[in-house]
């Protein structure tokens, strides 16, 4: 009995401490050093929400760039379900859902014989990155100029803006924010 005072005090100071204090205390920090990271790096016009740096969006409408597939479940990008379809490279799911990503690709841009770039027909590993490689922006260009009626090295200008490169110049691939890219086509600057 007399260890049960001092085991039961510890217990409650060490809950306050690691599941309340510094949690609080790593927040605070986060939202005063970070201030937009820790709201979810939204994107934001004339006080809309029109969604987030880290969370993609589809769409297959023509007029606009395509982000990879998503294996999220009941609909695409849903951030609730996040992860991948965990199927193996011999899967006949995975192989029938790449080819209807290319046999849709190739209808709405039949004239382009370029190789369709892998990361237009394969999920990522949590399906929600909002990334393409510049090769797969590229592929895209004529399509998304036409189907707007812009020049394509207007398109490929806009396309350069919204690419990144190496984390410091060593660290990760080159990419393009897909939704940073479509919003700029509608004339948003996010």
């Amino acid at each position: 009995m007399s260890m049960l005072r001092p085991a039961l005090v510890t217990v409650a100071a060490l809950t306050l401490i690691t599941g309340l204090a510094y949690p609080l205390a790593m927040t605070g920090v986060g939202a005063l050093v970070f201030p937009r990271q820790a709201q979810g790096s939204l994107i934001v016009s004339h006080g809309h929400v029109l969604g987030s740096h880290l969370i993609a969006q589809q769409t297959e409408d023509p007029r606009y760039f395509w982000g990879r597939l998503s294996a999220t479940g009941d609909y695409p990008t849903n951030a609730d379900n996040s992860g991948g379809s965990n199927l193996a490279q011999s899967n006949p799911d995975l192989a029938k859902a790449a080819q209807a990503r290319v046999t849709a690709l190739h209808a709405v841009d039949p004239d382009n014989p370029a190789p369709v770039p892998e990361d237009l027909v394969t999920a990522s590993g949590s399906g929600l990155d909002p990334h393409i490689t510049p090769a797969a922006a590229e592929y895209q260009v004529r399509r998304v100029a036409k189907a707007r009626g812009l020049a394509e090295a207007q398109v490929r200008q806009m396309v350069r803006r919204a690419s990144s490169g190496r984390f410091l110049g060593l660290l990760g691939e080159p990419r393009v924010n897909v939704l940073v890219l479509n919003l700029s086509l509608d004339g948003v600057n996010p």
